[in-house]
């Protein structure tokens, strides 16, 4: 493609250009799309024409009023109506969750889903912040976010399972265990978007529990799983009260025509959507395989369409992206504007093998230098001449690996202490969940900056050298995660190491704990050159699995037949 694509990242307020911007830029075909995370398996080819015939009626007439095709989804679903809202996308119904349910503050896991972040604070609520570290593979500790919650005194509560952009998952039992344990806040909010392509339990989703629930919001996505990004549907599933609420908001034609005949479409071909679910889990194992032989590359566990890579030492994530675009015709999604990212992460949808191992190709070229410009290490004093990421994010995960978390409070001027669950003694496997308390905990005594920490100084540690310079090893901290991992003696190639499985889940006591137990906190510094980030893979391993058997796959159950919300299989009446 040609150079002057790269431009459209400069003029685009999202993190990417569209697909249709990138085409009008080329030469009318757009680039390999491991960007977007979409199924690539559904609709089938026989669906697409069966709705190219259609077309001239789908776009000229108006569509059924929003209660007819909620109605419709339902059925196929199993799901009372008056607990569902369905929504012109994910987005439309979290500006409505944020306008009408959010009254001072909600709290969110970082990295995650930018609208989490972005859109309460345009409208001027304080958005409490929870750094995912990348010591501990982004792995989200319920207690210690509990913790959080708590001596941030948050009113709403948000979770993505998985979470996105690093597919991280958290099993039924412990976000129902959260559920209650957060029941005085104003709104729990469980983002399931995308939890269809999870395969490491068999009915994940909490749908069933957050009707029965006064406070929790359930969301849930279809365009992701169905593969059309583009007819911007989705819903929401709670009690009949807040469900109400929400859908009282939206327009009678929030839904497009589109939306309607696929709703439609769906009972006709219920075996075929659990056989798009089942290759693109199948194909998630085979690309974690591939990316995880890269020297330098880290992949980290994924249960969504999609695996979060953090790059080798030495290369940018835009230099990464806009060589792969302009010279291999790939899209990627270069992480560096997500909170609690940087651009040294990128996150890969997961697509047919064919296309991974174009991905493959051009990424060997771009990293190792096998091509005739060499490898993608940023200009020494000034780095690339733009970037999408954030400053002041990039060098707190450079210099501390991911543990900044009085940095992070110091960006986003937060006028509250941060409290111990993120910085100090914290809720370690054997302490407890907090129970629900109106009055919450007691503030914590704010944190000191610590004195070493040079305020204007450039750069003290994070940019890379062109030859390494030996830093003197980390004390070794004893924590509840996986062995550490030596510090080896050489770059590109990492020590074997066998893979960390997925971070326990605290058991059903550990939550009703009444005195939480002190854990050390993990050792802080950055990643010794050449060593994969504590707690990513090196192997091809996903969670629930073994690196060499398949897990086993859920989806809908047979050729007639369609779960209900929770993924168990109902016939269809």
């Amino acid at each position: 493609m040609p150079d002057n694509v790269t431009s459209l990242f400069r003029s685009t307020a999202a993190h990417s250009p569209s697909m249709a911007a990138l085409t009008r830029e080329s030469d009318g075909a757009g680039p390999v799309d491991f960007c977007i995370p979409c199924n690539p398996y559904f609709p089938t080819p026989a669906m697409f024409e069966e709705m190219a015939a259609r077309l001239r009626d789908i776009i000229t007439y108006y569509p059924s009023s929003a209660e007819t095709i909620t109605a419709e989804l339902c059925s196929l679903l199993r799901l009372p109506p008056q607990c569902v809202a369905m929504g012109n996308g994910s987005t439309e119904l979290i500006t409505w969750i944020d306008h009408l349910l959010v009254r001072e503050s909600l709290a969110v896991p970082v990295p995650t889903f930018g609208r989490w972040t972005d859109q309460p604070m345009e409208t001027g609520k304080r958005v409490d912040m929870f750094p995912l570290q990348e010591s501990s593979g982004f792995a989200l500790d319920l207690a210690q976010y509990a913790e959080f919650i708590r001596a941030r005194g948050t009113r709403v509560a948000v979770i993505c399972n998985p979470n996105n952009p690093d597919g991280g998952f958290l099993h039924k039992h412990a976000v129902v265990q959260f559920m209650d344990a957060m029941a005085d806040l104003d709104l729990v909010v469980i983002d399931e978007s995308f939890l269809e392509f999870a395969d490491a339990e068999n009915e994940p989703s909490v749908v069933q529990e957050a009707m029965l629930r006064p406070n929790v919001i359930v969301l849930r996505s279809l365009g992701k799983n169905f593969g059309l990004h583009g007819i911007r549907f989705g819903y929401l599933v709670a009690n009949p009260a807040l469900a109400g609420r929400v859908r009282s908001m939206l327009p009678k034609w929030n839904l497009n025509s589109f939306a309607e005949h696929v709703v439609f479409m769906l009972k006709e071909h219920g075996a075929e959507y659990a056989q798009s679910l089942h290759q693109v889990r199948r194909d998630r194992m085979d690309m974690s395989g591939q990316l995880s032989s890269l020297p330098g590359l880290t992949v980290y566990p994924s249960q969504g369409n999609f695996l979060f890579v953090r790059l080798p030492v030495g290369a940018e994530g835009t230099v990464v992206r806009d060589r792969l675009l302009t010279e291999h015709r790939i899209l990627v999604r270069e992480c560096g504007n997500k909170i609690g990212s940087s651009s040294r992460f990128l996150r890969l949808v997961v697509r047919p093998q064919v296309d991974v191992r174009r991905l493959v190709t051009g990424l060997e070229q771009v990293l190792y230098g096998t091509s005739r410009r060499g490898a993608a290490v940023p200009e020494q004093a000034t780095g690339t001449a733009y970037s999408s990421g954030t400053a002041a994010v990039d060098r707190l995960v450079t210099q501390t690996n991911g543990a900044g978390t009085h940095g992070l409070a110091q960006a986003a001027g937060a006028g509250m202490p941060l409290p111990a669950a993120a910085s100090a003694p914290a809720v370690g496997p054997g302490g407890g969940m907090p129970v629900p308390a109106a009055a919450g905990l007691p503030q914590p005594e704010p944190q000191p900056v610590p004195q070493e920490a040079p305020r204007p100084q450039p750069a003290p540690q994070p940019v890379p050298q062109p030859v390494p310079v030996p830093q003197p090893a980390p004390q070794p901290v004893s924590v509840p995660q996986p062995q550490q991992l030596p510090q080896p003696a050489a770059y590109p190639e990492p020590a074997p190491q066998p893979a960390p499985a997925a971070p326990p889940l605290a058991p059903a006591a550990a939550f009703a704990a009444p005195a939480p137990a002190p854990m050390q906190v993990p050792a802080t510094g950055p990643t010794p050159p050449g060593v994969p980030a504590r707690g990513g893979l090196t192997a091809a391993q996903v969670r629930g699995t073994d690196g060499l058997s398949m897990a086993p796959a859920t989806g809908w159950p047979g050729a007639q037949s369609w779960p209900d919300a929770a993924g168990m299989g109902q016939a269809a009446g």
